[in-house]
């Protein structure tokens, strides 16, 4: 597949999810030039089935990583619009047994396409720490993002994700300490999600003004990925062209979800152009 807006599926071909791996597939757009379009949905809204089907279409828009949430009853890093998100997927049904059956199941007709999981310390505590990286390892996941779980706190945690090969990512803020950075830095992989501006997700206009100040201040060979309020490919492009290896977009994509209308199609146009406004930034990666 060449440089442009890739069609995440390929007909007739057998999925590889999760096996690509994070660092590979940013180390693939790199050598093409290309920013990483990280695609935030919660599993099991509005059911599994309807998860299968979005998963595809953000695929087909272009989509090289998707950022699946696990939902969780106090979801204090999210704002209205994905504390929604879980509350259906959670009346769904959805729980980590079923999320990863979920996941398992998407290994039919996405390709080479890396899964994050994104949930909560509490979620993965009470159903052991070992047997969640295991299940999710097992499952096809390739990286967790842990948001309420401090970095001096995760060692148990990371010791389990190295030996199941699984990607720990953390978050940085811009009134993240640089003593703090540097231990981000020292224990993350995968990719470090820069949050863009102060407070929940999803709640962001415009790109922030301290974004580029963000990227400037965090030095690191690891692929910095920018989120938590981008929804169309204009603020996209921005954030590339301010030195983003990566670009997270989620509240927008849950919007059209719970809108309920023309949901796949909407996902794959939406898709599409904030991939096309990370390409046509036409910032080479370094």
């Amino acid at each position: 597949m060449e440089a442009g807006i890739r069609s995440g599926i390929e007909a007739g071909e057998k999925a590889e999810t999760g096996k690509s791996g994070i660092s590979e597939k940013f180390a693939e757009l790199k050598a093409r030039g290309e920013g990483a379009l990280i695609s935030y949905v919660m599993a099991g809204d509005p059911s599994p089935d309807a998860t299968r089907e979005i998963v595809a279409a953000l695929a087909r828009g272009g989509t090289d990583i998707i950022e699946l949430g696990l939902p969780f009853s106090d979801p204090v890093a999210d704002g209205p619009t994905i504390q929604a998100a879980g509350q259906r997927a959670l009346a769904a049904g959805t729980d980590t047994e079923r999320f990863f059956k979920l996941v398992e199941g998407l290994d039919t007709g996405i390709a080479r396409i890396p899964l994050v999981c994104m949930t909560y310390y509490n979620l993965v505590f009470r159903y052991g720490i070992e047997k969640f990286v295991e299940g999710s390892a097992k499952a096809g996941i390739s990286g967790l993002i842990i948001p309420d779980l401090p970095v001096e706190e995760a060692s148990e945690l990371r010791e389990s994700c190295e030996r199941h090969g699984l990607d720990l990512i953390f978050l940085i803020a811009p009134t993240t300490t640089g003593e703090r950075v540097k231990k981000v830095l020292d224990r993350s992989s995968g990719f470090v999600y820069l949050v863009s501006r102060l407070g929940v997700t999803g709640t962001s206009s415009e790109v922030s003004g301290t974004t580029k100040e963000l990227l400037d201040r965090v030095e690191t060979d690891i692929p910095k990925a920018v989120g938590f309020g981008v929804s169309n490919g204009s603020q996209a492009a921005e954030i590339r062209k301010a030195g983003a290896d990566g670009v997270i977009v989620g509240s927008a994509f849950i919007k059209i979800i719970e809108s309920g209308k023309n949901v796949n199609e909407r996902l794959e146009t939406l898709a599409r152009e904030l991939k096309t406004g990370i390409l046509q930034a036409g910032r080479k990666l370094e």
